[in-house]
């Protein structure tokens, strides 16, 4: 693989960005289908529903179909969802990149660019909960240029960025299911400080938990 250059953002980036943020989302569908199959409420639903049309209809076939048609509303539902995160966070902050982190003197984007190809993102704003920390945020690298240490550069590349501007610490957030960046994160000296689930009805009942992981830049 040739030298990847990590740059900071340039204007003509917004439509390529975007859409590596909405592969990057995308990708967590499948995981996220499977850990909500595995909890213990959807696998009772689906076997009392199950047993219920089994038991009334005195037919296998009926309680099979119903249960593939549940799994597929469920799958269904679950992609709305994510599209809907995509659409908001493209409309947000993803659309106005330049205002929101290229102005401010302590919050940057930078992209990972090799051979003239957009194939990593990363960006980091003063963090709202953790005054002395910049916040991780919009990590991204394209599949099939993962594991080439490409998203190591771009995390320490942030690093670099808050220890340069005096900043205690980076922070981010990440989801049970994004487990390959909880591996990422730790290996790079993230300590996990906090778990937690979001206030969303859904969210709580399938426990989709959120961790927060803290990079100390200074010793205490």
């Amino acid at each position: 693989m040739a030298a990847v250059e990590i740059r900071e953002y340039r204007e003509g980036d917004g439509p390529t960005v975007r859409e590596l943020f909405t592969l990057g989302m995308s990708e967590h569908v499948p995981t996220s289908f499977v850990y909500v199959l595995k909890q213990p409420l959807s696998q009772m639903f689906l076997a009392c529903t199950f047993c219920a049309l089994l038991a009334s209809s005195k037919s296998f076939l009926l309680p099979v179909l119903a249960v593939t048609l549940l799994l597929a509303a469920a799958r269904q539902l679950l992609v709305h969802k994510f599209n809907g995160y995509i659409d908001t966070c493209c409309a947000a902050d993803l659309a106005h990149i330049s205002d929101i982190y290229m102005s401010p003197p302590n919050a940057c984007f930078w992209v990972a660019v090799c051979e003239g190809r957009l194939l990593g993102m990363v960006s980091c704003l003063p963090s709202l909960s953790h005054p002395d920390c910049l916040e991780l945020k919009r990590m991204s690298v394209r599949r099939g240029f993962r594991r080439t240490g490409m998203a190591k550069k771009l995390c320490r590349t942030v690093a670099e960025f808050a220890r340069a501007r005096g900043y205690a610490g980076v922070v981010l957030v990440t989801s049970v299911v994004q487990t390959d960046a909880q591996k990422l994160y730790e290996g790079l000296g993230y300590s996990k400080v906090r778990e937690f689930v979001e206030s969303d009805i859904g969210a709580k009942l399938m426990n989709f938990s959120i961790f927060e992981y803290r990079l100390d830049l200074v010793q205490k």
